[in-house]
């Protein structure tokens, strides 16, 4: 028998723990360092993989577009993710450097999104951020090809081994498509879930110098 869907969806609970109380009264004056506790609290709370966030962009054509991506590092320049400039977000980034990213942390019932801007850093601190991850993302990498379409699995299988064989032997070798962007926020928003859904939100908004702050309605 087929799952029923609708009957999985009713059956699930949200939050089903002890939610950590946030006061924006309290908050610092500017989102990363707020979102640098955070994320330490994630991770201390066992959250799996709090450094995954959602990558929203959009195309030459306007239509929206939405995958997970991982997070390289969140500094005064941005917040800083990778990928191919050749794949799908690549050329949508090129033709609307603007996007949006969302970080959802269910052990805490915390969320944060961002939206700004989105800049392109120079080949080399882009070869210089692939080659201090694993050999594994090196190996990812150096396939290439990110968005085209596979003619079958036994391809990418060759392409894959080839890949692993050179990244293992050759550990500095470049993938030249390789490409490191930063999101500058001009927007941040920390939400942290209540249990009787008084939820909190707290926007901050870029002002040049600093930033201005203000709560919004759950």
């Amino acid at each position: 028998m087929e799952p029923d869907l609708h009957e999985l969806l009713r059956s699930l609970r949200v939050w089903d723990t002890e939610l950590p109380g946030f006061a924006p009264e309290e908050a610092p004056a500017e989102p990363l360092t707020l979102f640098t506790r955070w994320f330490a609290e994630a991770v201390a709370a066992g959250q799996p993989e709090p450094h995954t966030m959602t990558l929203a962009t959009a195309g030459e054509d306007g239509l929206p577009d939405v995958r997970t991506v991982m997070l390289h590092g969140a500094d005064e320049e941005g917040w800083a993710f990778a990928s191919h400039v050749t794949s799908r977000k690549g050329r949508q980034l090129a033709a609307r450097p603007y996007a949006a990213l969302g970080f959802y942390w269910p052990a805490q019932g915390r969320q944060i999104r961002l939206r700004g801007p989105v800049t392109v850093a120079s080949p080399e601190e882009s070869q210089a951020d692939l080659h201090a991850r694993s050999t594994g993302a090196l190996a990812a990498a150096l396939v290439g090809r990110q968005s085209e379409v596979l003619p079958s699995r036994a391809e990418l299988d060759r392409a894959s081994d080839a890949a692993w064989e050179r990244a293992e032997s050759s550990p500095d070798s470049p993938a030249p498509t390789w490409t490191l962007y930063r999101l500058r926020p001009d927007e941040v928003e920390f939400f942290q879930g209540d249990a009787r859904r008084r939820h909190a939100r707290l926007a901050y908004r870029r002002a040049d110098p600093g930033w201005t702050t203000e709560l919004l309605w759950p």
